[in-house]
């Protein structure tokens, strides 16, 4: 329809076609398409046709409709992603299962994907697993040096030059004496810690080593083995170390106490990361080679607005009323346009200014009440709501007589 020109004012009918919202998001729906008119003439006489005229033209009744549905829709959807945000963090906004309304009319399921993929993180920091790629690399050790470079020693191993910016946080040095459990015999064959004498006053001093076993304590062996680890880091300079920036400074100096006998000791092995692997798996979610990426937030779950057609008897009454408050508005501002027309012998005073305060007032009454019912739906509140319901049960119950049973 062509508006550019002056139109007179609703007569009191009208006939909706696609294409006289501004945004014609439901003007293909056939329940939207029936009732539009409806809710022209519903609005019109919610402020006084046809005993008064109405100074608009039909766009401004599909206009207000379209926009009491959006704010319908749009509170709705904050309740449903409130509900279910948790619950589609990840998920691509592309994915095929979802249709051209996304979310919207859909049932979503609570979903571990966010807390397995959150918990892979904290794998990282403890050393069980997580996302992050470890690397190894060398230390060659020179009879005499104590402190070497971490950098040289992982461009050295990895053969790469590291950038400046590049961050390296080692795991794990694997500097350490042979166990402590490979330098006393086996109790259970018998030979060793004295236990042969044992097994002689029993009359078991014949049998091989090999087939004869004596039960000793568990404990037993734990004390012995920290009794020779305390023993080397005590009465000994104990294998350890220490880092401060990117150098590590190795204990004892390299070349005493027979840290070079063995090929074992020519080099001392890290595992280590590179902090800026573990600060891109920070985000959890998320591919550029995606064109929908994925949900990340409240801005981008998958809700559309709602289909008319599935809005219930409760929703289209509040609709109602809220278009019908929004055609006051506008009335309200036509009106205010001139504060009175002059008549044959007087003039007429307009109600603009309180045609506008009414509808805005209406406006926030139908928000408020549309907020405070929906606020009772969130999770949280209905998980509440059952948890009271459940408890009044049971105090119902206790009052219940038990059965006497006689026999």
């Amino acid at each position: 329809m062509d508006y550019s020109e002056n139109k007179p004012i609703w007569p009191g009918s009208s006939s909706f076609s696609p294409g006289d919202t501004p945004f014609g998001f439901f003007d293909n729906d056939p329940s939207f398409q029936s009732e539009a008119d409806s809710f022209a003439k519903f609005a019109a006489q919610h402020v006084g046709y046809p005993i008064m005229d109405v100074e608009l033209i039909d766009i401004n009744f599909y206009t207000a409709f379209e926009a009491a549905v959006i704010e319908y829709s749009n509170q709705v959807n904050q309740i449903n992603i409130v509900n279910n945000l948790v619950n589609t963090l990840g998920i691509q906004t592309g994915s095929d299962f979802l249709t051209a309304d996304g979310l919207t009319g859909a049932l979503v399921g609570s979903s571990l994907g966010y807390i397995t993929k959150l918990s892979k993180t904290y794998g990282t920091e403890a050393d069980s697993g997580g996302n992050v790629r470890w690397y190894s690399a060398s230390i060659d050790i020179v009879d005499g040096k104590q402190t070497y470079s971490i950098r040289d020693a992982v461009s050295a191993s990895l053969g790469i030059t590291l950038s400046s910016t590049s961050s390296i946080e080692i795991r794990k040095v694997l500097h350490n004496v042979p166990p402590a459990i490979v330098r006393y015999f086996d109790p259970f064959v018998g030979t060793g810690l004295g236990s042969q004498q044992l097994l002689d006053a029993f009359d078991f001093g014949g049998f091989s080593p090999s087939v004869n076993f004596m039960m000793m304590p568990l404990h037993a062996d734990l004390f012995r083995i920290q009794q020779i680890e305390f023993n080397d880091r005590i009465r000994k300079s104990h294998f350890s170390f220490e880092i401060h920036g990117d150098d590590i400074k190795l204990y004892p100096v390299p070349g005493t106490q027979g840290t070079l006998a063995t090929p074992y000791f020519d080099k001392v092995w890290f595992e280590f990361l590179f902090e800026e692997d573990k600060t891109n798996d920070a985000v959890l979610f998320g591919n550029s080679a995606l064109l929908n990426g994925v949900v990340t937030d409240a801005s981008n779950i998958p809700y559309t607005y709602q289909k008319y057609a599935n809005i219930n008897d409760i929703g289209r009454s509040w609709i109602y009323r809220y278009g019908a408050a929004m055609v006051k508005e506008t009335l309200g501002y036509v009106r205010s346009k001139y504060s009175s027309v002059p008549i044959p012998g007087g003039e007429v005073t307009l109600n603009g200014t309180d045609l506008v305060s009414q509808g805005q007032s209406e406006k926030e009454a139908l928000v408020t009440q549309i907020r405070e019912f929906l606020d009772k739906l969130t999770k949280e509140q209905m998980l509440t709501r059952q948890n009271a319901e459940a408890t009044q049960m049971m105090e119902i119950l206790a009052k219940v007589p038990l059965k006497i049973y006689v026999g």
